[in-house]
């Protein structure tokens, strides 16, 4: 944990420079994207969570799976090719995901890391998809990843710290039915 939290003050840093030096540039609509849309936010926050609670390696590896499956699937939107399900996916990424914070449920690295992967497809899709009319279609896209990044961290240290608590295991479990909870009710408004 400690690795992460040097690589998270920096990282935090470096992404707040960089859409304060880049106002109202591509960095900067595609940093703010991903904190616009409750499901998106609850969705990333979940697996850094997740990634945390299952421990070892997914603590990298399953985020990692994430932000680059959502590179695939924002190339996917800014090209307009048709991904049928988008909305649905990305609904289901909020409640499964915290399903799994709820049950505590633990998967092998490349089943966890497939699962959140098609998960990312569909929200890099409609990040893409989404992209306001700009010829820096680059900068956006580093901008959305970044945050994205910076949203699974925040899950991780958020989770670490609550299972170093007395109750935190009994509070990061219920917080997980939470987030499955709202899945359930974004599913009512598709």
């Amino acid at each position: 944990m400690k690795r992460l939290l040097r690589f998270a003050l920096p990282a935090l840093a470096m992404l707040l420079a960089s859409a304060a030096a880049s106002a109202h540039s591509g960095v900067e609509a595609g940093w703010l994207h991903p904190l616009s849309g409750t499901d998106h936010l609850l969705a990333m926050i979940a697996i850094g969570a997740w990634s945390c609670q299952m421990g070892g390696r997914a603590i990298w590896l399953v985020p990692t799976a994430f932000v680059a499956s959502m590179l695939v699937g924002g190339v996917l939107g800014f090209e307009q090719v048709e991904l049928p399900g988008v909305e649905t996916g990305i609904v289901l990424s909020v409640l499964l995901l915290g399903l799994a914070i709820g049950f505590e449920r633990r998967f092998s690295l490349l089943i966890a890391s497939i699962g959140v992967g098609l998960f990312g497809v569909f929200h890099g899709y409609a990040h893409g998809y989404e992209m306001p009319v700009m010829e820096d279609k680059v900068s956006y896209t580093l901008g959305f990843l970044s945050t994205t990044a910076l949203l699974h961290i925040v899950g991780a240290v958020g989770a670490w710290w609550l299972l170093r608590l007395k109750h935190g295991r009994i509070i990061l479990r219920a917080l997980g039915f939470a987030c499955a909870a709202c899945g359930v009710y974004l599913f009512t408004r598709l």
